[in-house]
Protein backbone atom coordinates (compact mmCIF):
# COMPACT_ATOMS: atom_id res chain seq x y z
CA UNK A 1 0.00 0.00 0.00
CA UNK A 2 1.58 3.54 -0.89
CA UNK A 3 1.67 5.88 2.08
CA UNK A 4 -0.90 8.61 1.76
CA UNK A 5 0.20 11.97 1.60
CA UNK A 6 -1.93 15.55 2.55
CA UNK A 7 -1.79 17.55 -0.15
CA UNK A 8 -0.75 21.13 -0.80
CA UNK A 9 -3.63 22.96 0.22
CA UNK A 10 -4.10 20.58 3.59
CA UNK A 11 -0.88 20.80 4.70
CA UNK A 12 -0.15 22.43 8.30
CA UNK A 13 1.78 25.15 6.77
CA UNK A 14 -0.88 25.94 4.27
CA UNK A 15 -3.71 25.76 6.79
CA UNK A 16 -1.66 27.85 9.29
CA UNK A 17 -1.26 30.77 5.58
CA UNK A 18 -4.66 30.36 5.42
CA UNK A 19 -5.42 31.42 9.39
CA UNK A 20 -2.88 34.39 9.18
CA UNK A 21 -4.34 35.67 6.23
CA UNK A 22 -8.19 35.39 7.60
CA UNK A 23 -6.93 36.96 10.94
CA UNK A 24 -4.98 39.61 8.85
CA UNK A 25 -8.10 40.49 6.89
CA UNK A 26 -10.27 40.55 10.26
CA UNK A 27 -7.55 43.18 11.38
CA UNK A 28 -7.39 45.16 8.30
CA UNK A 29 -11.44 45.34 8.59
CA UNK A 30 -11.27 46.45 12.55
CA UNK A 31 -8.72 49.21 11.70
CA UNK A 32 -10.46 50.58 8.89
CA UNK A 33 -14.09 50.48 10.79
CA UNK A 34 -11.44 52.36 13.93
CA UNK A 35 -10.42 54.73 11.52
CA UNK A 36 -13.16 56.02 9.61
CA UNK A 37 -14.86 56.67 13.21
CA UNK A 38 -12.32 58.24 14.29
CA UNK A 39 -12.74 60.81 11.08
CA UNK A 40 -16.12 61.28 11.45
CA UNK A 41 -15.52 62.13 15.12
CA UNK A 42 -13.00 64.53 13.97
CA UNK A 43 -15.28 66.16 11.75
CA UNK A 44 -18.45 65.60 13.90
CA UNK A 45 -16.74 66.98 17.02
CA UNK A 46 -16.27 71.52 17.36
CA UNK A 47 -14.30 72.91 19.79
CA UNK A 48 -16.27 74.81 22.25
CA UNK A 49 -16.55 78.34 21.98
CA UNK A 50 -15.55 80.63 25.85
CA UNK A 51 -18.17 83.11 26.75
CA UNK A 52 -17.06 86.89 27.10
CA UNK A 53 -15.65 88.01 30.43
CA UNK A 54 -18.09 89.00 33.22
CA UNK A 55 -19.52 93.08 32.98
CA UNK A 56 -21.82 95.59 34.70
CA UNK A 57 -23.75 94.38 31.79
CA UNK A 58 -24.04 91.44 32.50
CA UNK A 59 -26.11 91.35 35.90
CA UNK A 60 -29.26 90.69 36.11
CA UNK A 61 -31.94 93.74 34.97
CA UNK A 62 -33.63 93.24 38.95
CA UNK A 63 -30.02 93.50 40.52
CA UNK A 64 -29.73 97.17 42.59
CA UNK A 65 -26.34 98.39 43.15
CA UNK A 66 -25.36 97.53 47.25
CA UNK A 67 -24.87 101.45 47.88
CA UNK A 68 -28.51 102.32 47.48
CA UNK A 69 -29.32 100.17 50.82
CA UNK A 70 -28.28 101.63 54.27
CA UNK A 71 -27.99 97.90 55.58
CA UNK A 72 -25.51 96.17 53.10
CA UNK A 73 -22.35 96.29 51.24
CA UNK A 74 -20.89 94.50 48.21
CA UNK A 75 -17.09 93.57 47.50
CA UNK A 76 -17.94 95.31 45.55
CA UNK A 77 -21.14 96.99 43.99
CA UNK A 78 -21.09 96.68 40.40
CA UNK A 79 -20.65 100.61 39.66
CA UNK A 80 -16.92 100.18 41.80
CA UNK A 81 -16.08 97.09 39.76
CA UNK A 82 -12.42 97.64 37.87
CA UNK A 83 -12.58 96.80 34.06
CA UNK A 84 -9.13 94.45 33.31
CA UNK A 85 -8.46 92.26 30.17
CA UNK A 86 -7.77 89.01 31.47
CA UNK A 87 -6.13 86.24 28.76
CA UNK A 88 -7.90 82.66 28.91
CA UNK A 89 -6.01 79.61 29.64
CA UNK A 90 -6.28 77.52 26.23
CA UNK A 91 -8.93 74.87 25.83
CA UNK A 92 -9.84 75.67 29.57
CA UNK A 93 -13.95 75.84 30.16
CA UNK A 94 -16.41 76.41 32.76
CA UNK A 95 -19.52 75.19 33.65
CA UNK A 96 -22.76 75.66 35.55
CA UNK A 97 -24.19 72.38 36.80
CA UNK A 98 -27.56 72.67 38.09
CA UNK A 99 -30.29 70.02 39.52
CA UNK A 100 -33.76 71.47 40.09
CA UNK A 101 -35.42 70.61 43.26
CA UNK A 102 -38.61 68.02 42.62
CA UNK A 103 -41.18 69.94 45.11
CA UNK A 104 -40.37 73.97 44.77
CA UNK A 105 -38.78 74.55 41.60
CA UNK A 106 -35.85 76.28 42.60
CA UNK A 107 -32.44 74.83 41.89
CA UNK A 108 -31.43 72.17 44.84
CA UNK A 109 -27.83 72.21 43.72
CA UNK A 110 -25.78 74.81 41.96
CA UNK A 111 -22.05 74.32 41.06
CA UNK A 112 -19.56 75.59 39.15
CA UNK A 113 -17.26 73.73 37.29
CA UNK A 114 -13.79 74.51 35.40
CA UNK A 115 -12.24 71.97 33.26
CA UNK A 116 -8.58 72.68 32.01
CA UNK A 117 -8.32 70.12 29.19
CA UNK A 118 -4.62 71.18 28.58
CA UNK A 119 -3.62 70.40 32.09
CA UNK A 120 -6.30 67.53 33.12
CA UNK A 121 -7.47 69.53 36.24
CA UNK A 122 -11.49 70.09 37.17
CA UNK A 123 -12.53 72.33 40.24
CA UNK A 124 -16.06 71.71 41.45
CA UNK A 125 -16.90 74.24 43.40
CA UNK A 126 -20.28 74.49 45.58
CA UNK A 127 -22.52 77.15 46.08
CA UNK A 128 -24.79 76.74 49.19
CA UNK A 129 -28.42 77.05 47.70
CA UNK A 130 -28.94 79.82 50.66
CA UNK A 131 -26.29 82.11 49.33
CA UNK A 132 -27.09 85.88 49.57
CA UNK A 133 -27.13 87.82 46.48
CA UNK A 134 -28.56 91.64 45.86
CA UNK A 135 -30.21 90.34 42.24
CA UNK A 136 -34.01 90.33 43.22
CA UNK A 137 -33.84 87.61 45.03
CA UNK A 138 -31.84 87.60 48.12
CA UNK A 139 -31.32 83.70 47.84
CA UNK A 140 -29.30 82.94 45.06
CA UNK A 141 -31.74 79.64 44.12
CA UNK A 142 -34.87 81.70 43.61
CA UNK A 143 -33.13 83.19 40.70
CA UNK A 144 -33.71 79.66 38.97
CA UNK A 145 -37.43 80.92 38.73
CA UNK A 146 -36.52 83.54 36.54
CA UNK A 147 -34.70 81.22 34.27
CA UNK A 148 -31.32 79.76 33.52
CA UNK A 149 -29.36 82.84 32.24
CA UNK A 150 -30.53 84.89 35.30
CA UNK A 151 -29.03 82.33 37.55
CA UNK A 152 -25.90 81.87 35.07
CA UNK A 153 -25.26 86.11 34.64
CA UNK A 154 -25.55 85.84 38.59
CA UNK A 155 -22.93 83.58 39.23
CA UNK A 156 -20.54 84.84 36.73
CA UNK A 157 -20.83 88.20 38.36
CA UNK A 158 -20.52 86.95 41.76
CA UNK A 159 -17.27 84.84 41.06
CA UNK A 160 -15.98 87.91 38.39
CA UNK A 161 -15.68 84.95 35.94
CA UNK A 162 -17.55 84.08 32.81
CA UNK A 163 -19.95 81.13 32.49
CA UNK A 164 -19.18 79.20 29.37
CA UNK A 165 -21.96 76.70 29.03
CA UNK A 166 -24.46 75.69 31.42
CA UNK A 167 -25.95 72.24 32.28
CA UNK A 168 -29.59 71.77 33.92
CA UNK A 169 -29.41 67.97 35.39
CA UNK A 170 -33.01 66.20 34.88
CA UNK A 171 -33.14 63.60 38.18
CA UNK A 172 -34.56 61.10 35.33
CA UNK A 173 -31.16 61.07 33.39
CA UNK A 174 -28.85 61.29 36.66
CA UNK A 175 -30.52 57.75 37.85
CA UNK A 176 -30.87 56.33 34.04
CA UNK A 177 -26.96 56.99 34.46
CA UNK A 178 -26.15 55.23 37.53
CA UNK A 179 -27.92 52.08 36.59
CA UNK A 180 -26.38 51.86 32.99
CA UNK A 181 -23.06 51.48 35.06
CA UNK A 182 -24.59 49.08 37.12
CA UNK A 183 -24.87 51.40 39.86
CA UNK A 184 -22.00 52.60 42.57
CA UNK A 185 -20.53 51.97 45.62
CA UNK A 186 -20.47 54.68 48.21
CA UNK A 187 -20.16 55.40 51.22
CA UNK A 188 -23.04 56.89 53.13
CA UNK A 189 -21.24 59.25 55.75
CA UNK A 190 -24.67 59.68 58.09
CA UNK A 191 -27.66 57.97 59.44
CA UNK A 192 -30.39 58.75 56.75
CA UNK A 193 -34.10 58.32 58.26
CA UNK A 194 -36.92 60.14 56.30
CA UNK A 195 -40.52 59.74 55.23
CA UNK A 196 -43.15 62.31 53.32
CA UNK A 197 -45.68 60.00 52.47
CA UNK A 198 -47.49 62.56 50.42
CA UNK A 199 -44.49 63.01 47.90
CA UNK A 200 -43.90 59.25 48.66
CA UNK A 201 -40.48 59.64 49.44
CA UNK A 202 -38.74 57.66 51.66
CA UNK A 203 -35.66 57.83 52.59
CA UNK A 204 -33.28 55.28 55.13
CA UNK A 205 -29.85 54.14 54.77
CA UNK A 206 -27.16 53.56 57.78
CA UNK A 207 -23.59 55.03 57.65
CA UNK A 208 -21.26 52.91 55.99
CA UNK A 209 -20.07 51.92 52.18
CA UNK A 210 -23.10 50.37 49.81
CA UNK A 211 -24.15 49.35 46.51
CA UNK A 212 -26.36 52.29 45.62
CA UNK A 213 -29.01 52.45 42.15
CA UNK A 214 -29.45 54.80 40.20
CA UNK A 215 -32.96 55.62 43.08
CA UNK A 216 -31.05 55.45 45.81
CA UNK A 217 -27.99 57.32 44.74
CA UNK A 218 -30.49 60.13 44.19
CA UNK A 219 -32.26 59.45 47.57
CA UNK A 220 -28.94 60.25 49.24
CA UNK A 221 -28.44 63.21 47.67
CA UNK A 222 -31.97 64.43 48.49
CA UNK A 223 -31.98 64.39 51.98
CA UNK A 224 -31.91 67.60 54.13
CA UNK A 225 -33.66 66.38 57.78
CA UNK A 226 -34.74 63.11 59.47
CA UNK A 227 -38.39 62.28 60.58
CA UNK A 228 -37.83 63.71 63.72
CA UNK A 229 -36.34 67.09 62.75
CA UNK A 230 -32.68 66.34 63.85
CA UNK A 231 -30.18 67.70 61.21
CA UNK A 232 -28.12 64.51 60.02
CA UNK A 233 -24.54 66.43 58.65
CA UNK A 234 -22.68 68.27 61.62
CA UNK A 235 -22.72 71.14 59.19
CA UNK A 236 -25.95 71.18 57.56
CA UNK A 237 -26.54 71.82 53.94
CA UNK A 238 -22.59 72.21 53.64
CA UNK A 239 -22.11 68.70 54.68
CA UNK A 240 -25.59 67.53 52.13
CA UNK A 241 -23.26 69.58 49.27
CA UNK A 242 -20.33 67.58 50.32
CA UNK A 243 -22.00 64.23 49.89
CA UNK A 244 -23.42 65.36 46.56
CA UNK A 245 -19.78 66.25 45.26
CA UNK A 246 -18.42 63.00 46.65
CA UNK A 247 -21.24 60.99 45.14
CA UNK A 248 -20.86 62.35 41.86
CA UNK A 249 -17.17 61.75 41.82
CA UNK A 250 -17.68 58.24 42.50
CA UNK A 251 -20.06 57.75 39.54
CA UNK A 252 -17.68 59.93 37.07
CA UNK A 253 -14.87 57.21 38.35
CA UNK A 254 -17.03 54.48 37.33
CA UNK A 255 -18.17 55.89 33.84
CA UNK A 256 -14.46 56.97 33.16
CA UNK A 257 -13.51 53.38 33.78
CA UNK A 258 -16.00 51.98 31.38
CA UNK A 259 -15.18 53.74 27.75
CA UNK A 260 -16.88 51.28 25.93
CA UNK A 261 -20.33 52.89 27.10
CA UNK A 262 -19.72 56.21 25.72
CA UNK A 263 -22.66 56.00 23.04
CA UNK A 264 -25.13 55.34 26.02
CA UNK A 265 -23.29 58.33 28.32
CA UNK A 266 -23.80 60.74 25.30
CA UNK A 267 -27.59 59.41 24.77
CA UNK A 268 -28.43 59.96 28.00
CA UNK A 269 -26.98 63.44 28.29
CA UNK A 270 -28.70 64.70 25.33
CA UNK A 271 -32.15 63.31 25.74
CA UNK A 272 -32.58 63.88 29.86
CA UNK A 273 -29.79 67.19 30.18
CA UNK A 274 -30.89 70.56 29.04
CA UNK A 275 -27.76 72.41 28.04
CA UNK A 276 -26.42 75.01 25.37
CA UNK A 277 -23.77 72.73 24.74
CA UNK A 278 -24.19 71.39 21.14
CA UNK A 279 -23.83 67.75 20.64
CA UNK A 280 -20.82 68.59 18.73
CA UNK A 281 -19.06 70.41 21.10
CA UNK A 282 -20.08 67.52 23.63
CA UNK A 283 -18.16 65.03 21.44
CA UNK A 284 -15.02 67.52 21.28
CA UNK A 285 -14.84 66.58 25.16
CA UNK A 286 -14.92 63.36 24.58
CA UNK A 287 -11.09 62.37 23.92
CA UNK A 288 -9.29 64.70 26.70
CA UNK A 289 -12.22 63.12 29.04
CA UNK A 290 -10.73 59.33 28.49
CA UNK A 291 -7.52 60.75 29.61
CA UNK A 292 -8.69 62.44 33.06
CA UNK A 293 -7.44 60.99 36.15
CA UNK A 294 -10.27 61.80 38.91
CA UNK A 295 -7.42 60.76 41.17
CA UNK A 296 -5.26 63.27 40.94
CA UNK A 297 -7.11 65.48 38.56
CA UNK A 298 -10.22 66.75 40.80
CA UNK A 299 -10.36 69.21 43.36
CA UNK A 300 -13.85 69.85 45.32
CA UNK A 301 -15.04 72.81 47.54
CA UNK A 302 -17.74 74.49 48.89
CA UNK A 303 -17.69 78.61 48.90
CA UNK A 304 -17.05 79.56 52.80
CA UNK A 305 -19.69 81.80 54.51
CA UNK A 306 -21.81 82.37 57.28
CA UNK A 307 -25.37 80.70 57.06
CA UNK A 308 -27.23 82.42 60.08
CA UNK A 309 -27.70 86.02 58.80
CA UNK A 310 -30.86 87.71 58.39
CA UNK A 311 -31.91 90.18 56.24
CA UNK A 312 -35.03 91.96 54.97
CA UNK A 313 -37.05 89.61 57.53
CA UNK A 314 -35.54 86.30 56.12
CA UNK A 315 -33.58 84.28 58.15
CA UNK A 316 -30.77 81.41 57.51
CA UNK A 317 -29.37 83.68 54.74
CA UNK A 318 -25.37 82.58 53.71
CA UNK A 319 -23.07 85.11 53.54
CA UNK A 320 -20.19 84.63 51.89
CA UNK A 321 -16.62 85.32 53.13
CA UNK A 322 -14.91 87.25 50.48
CA UNK A 323 -11.30 86.46 50.99
CA UNK A 324 -11.43 82.88 51.33
CA UNK A 325 -13.75 82.33 48.00
CA UNK A 326 -11.38 84.49 46.46
CA UNK A 327 -9.06 82.02 47.64
CA UNK A 328 -10.71 79.07 45.96
CA UNK A 329 -12.28 80.94 43.14
CA UNK A 330 -8.26 81.30 42.04
CA UNK A 331 -7.20 77.58 43.25
CA UNK A 332 -10.19 75.92 41.47
CA UNK A 333 -12.08 77.95 39.06
CA UNK A 334 -10.29 81.18 37.37
CA UNK A 335 -10.03 80.28 33.63
CA UNK A 336 -7.77 82.97 33.10
CA UNK A 337 -3.66 83.39 33.15
CA UNK A 338 -4.04 85.53 36.09
CA UNK A 339 -5.47 85.47 39.30
CA UNK A 340 -8.30 87.38 40.02
CA UNK A 341 -8.79 90.16 43.07
CA UNK A 342 -10.81 90.74 44.88
CA UNK A 343 -12.82 94.03 43.65
CA UNK A 344 -13.87 91.81 40.65
CA UNK A 345 -15.73 89.51 42.24
CA UNK A 346 -19.38 90.88 43.63
CA UNK A 347 -19.83 89.04 47.16
CA UNK A 348 -22.92 90.99 48.64
CA UNK A 349 -22.75 91.25 52.52
CA UNK A 350 -24.67 92.36 55.21
CA UNK A 351 -23.56 94.99 57.71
Amino acid sequence: MKPSHSSPSNSPQAIARKVLKILYIILAVIAAIIVIFYCAYKLLAKEPTPAPPPSAASQPESSLPASQSPEASSSPSPDQQVSRTHERKPYCYTFLLVATDQVSGNTDTIMVLTYDTVNQTVGLVSIPRDTLVNAGSLRINSLYYKGIEELENCVSDLLGIPIDYHVIIDIEGFVELVDLLGGVEFDIPVHMSYDAPDQDLHIHFEPGLQHLTGEEALLVCRLRKNSDGTIPYPDSDIGRTRTQQQLLAAIAKKALANPQNLPSYVEIIADTVDTNLSFREMLWFVEPALGFDLENGLSTATLPGNGEVSYKGLDWLYQLYPEEVLDIVNTMLNPYTEPLELDELNIFEVE
